[in-house]
């Protein structure tokens, strides 16, 4: 009998851990596995060896300044190119700007670098935006010539950038994906600005801007907290995009907490996490720090999702401040205070929503919740996406007070009755595919 038990025993916690925990898509688990620590580091010490990045320093100087700073990004996008079999393409976009009497003195020639990774499906427009910004600071933002290492802010989130353009390009996806190092950041969000009201103005389908500033420290000044296991993501609430037109919606459906950059800052959490170990993704409900802004808002602010990546304890003694030691603290944005692990688990956390979204279907089209009548069911319908090809759906549900969907409920059809009242729970739904990438989701109409 005991040994009838011990063989039960056994084979139960054979079964046990047999069982998959969670799913990964081998590919992009492949491409998190090539991610380099030491890449990193050598594009932080190159971007640093300019001297000074600031928006307004020398254009024309081969070694130092931010037109060397845009010269060598591209050079080294334009490397990653030749491994891309043609998709990958990269240019310098610019635009000059007059002086504003702020934090722009003289006729400036603005330039974004940019690489565009081509998708592969013809009728697939959709757009997948990854972005840092190359310029950087002292004290004193006018200041254009002095040193300025700018490693951190924003060296760290131009290495992501950049590493994840060099891991990617090797790759195919369905949708396009830019790869952008922005300039201006620093004088007034210029680069960001010039670059979404293009987008607007050309219409560009873009999907999700996954912004990084600040994101290679694991360390606070004051309290002295220094941890590696949390990222945090900043996600607008009510959208900055005709609030007014869509308030009345929002109000009389509970929304406030389901916008477009909410929905993909969720995303980018359930994905970053199911990819990077010893990674902790924080949700941070406020579009950006107080007194700061970042590279994501021109976007919010003409309609598109886009959030904000950002390390967890910022140290304000190496932001904005010129290199120097007083009363025995080190003062500026050195490269010895970034901690490379780190700075490589943020890069993949980018670099798995990236490909799970251009990898996967688009959103499904038309989602409605059907409430003519009075039902302690909820009904939900949709179309098939316009892009890609679908394994199913997954509804997604929520308790009205959760910050994070709680239940996925998987269909191969495009309607689906739960038994759970429409008047208790938030619904919404994704497309996926065989590999198990999801569409961002989508919070349903009113239907009836």
């Amino acid at each position: 009998m005991k040994q009838i038990f011990f063989i039960c025993l056994l084979f139960s916690l054979q079964h046990l851990f047999s069982q998959t925990i969670i799913r990964r898509d081998t590919l992009i688990e492949s491409m998190i596995n090539e991610v380099s620590p030491d890449s990193l580091q050598s594009y932080i010490k190159t971007l640093v060896g300019f001297g000074t990045r600031n928006t307004l320093s020398t254009q024309t100087e081969l070694k130092r300044g931010i037109g060397a700073a845009r010269n060598w990004v591209l050079s080294r996008f334009n490397e990653m190119a030749k491994q891309s079999s043609g998709r990958l393409t990269a240019m310098i976009d610019t635009t000059t700007l007059q002086p504003d009497g702020k934090r722009v003195d003289r006729l400036l020639l603005l330039g974004n670098v940019l690489a565009t990774l081509k998708g592969t499906d013809p009728a697939d427009n959709r757009i997948f935006i990854i972005s840092g910004h190359l310029d950087n600071m002292r004290t004193s933002v006018m200041d254009r010539t002095g040193d300025a290492p700018g490693a951190n802010d924003d060296g760290s989130g131009v290495a992501a950038v950049m590493e994840c353009a060099r891991v990617m390009s090797k790759r195919s996806f369905s949708a396009t994906i830019i790869f952008v190092a922005v300039s201006g950041e620093e004088q007034g969000l210029l680069g960001a600005t010039f670059m979404s009201e293009k987008a607007k103005k050309e219409n560009w389908n873009i999907e999700a801007v996954l912004n990084n500033d600040i994101m290679g420290s694991n360390n606070s000044n004051e309290t002295n907290i220094i941890d590696n296991t949390k990222i945090r993501v900043f996600s607008e609430g009510l959208p900055a995009f005709e609030t007014e037109k869509n308030a009345a919606l929002i109000r009389s459906l509970g929304l406030e907490n389901d916008s477009k950059s909410r929905q993909l800052a969720r995303y980018v959490k359930e994905t970053g996490e199911r990819y990077v170990d010893n990674l902790q993704v924080v949700l941070i409900y406020r579009n950006d720090r107080f007194l700061r802004g970042g590279d994501h808002t021109p976007y919010v602010q003409r309609g598109f999702a886009a959030v904000r990546i950002t390390e967890m304890n910022e140290n304000y003694t190496r932001q904005h401040q010129d290199v120097r030691v007083e009363n025995n603290i080190q003062y500026g944005d050195l490269p010895e205070f970034i901690d490379f692990e780190y700075l490589r688990k943020n890069t993949c956390i980018n670099l798995a929503s990236l490909a799970s979204l251009a990898s996967a279907p688009a959103m499904p089209d038309s989602v409605k919740m059907d409430v003519k009548k009075l039902t302690n069911s909820t009904y939900l319908y949709w179309k098939n996406p316009k892009f890609g090809k679908t394994k199913g759906y997954y509804i997604l549900m929520r308790e009205t007070s959760s910050a994070f969907w709680q239940k996925k409920f998987f269909t191969t059809a495009t309607e689906m009755r739960l038994p759970y009242s429409k008047d208790n729970y938030f619904f919404a739904v994704q497309s996926l595919n065989e590999a198990g990438n999801e569409s961002l989701a989508v919070v349903p109409a009113v239907g009836r």
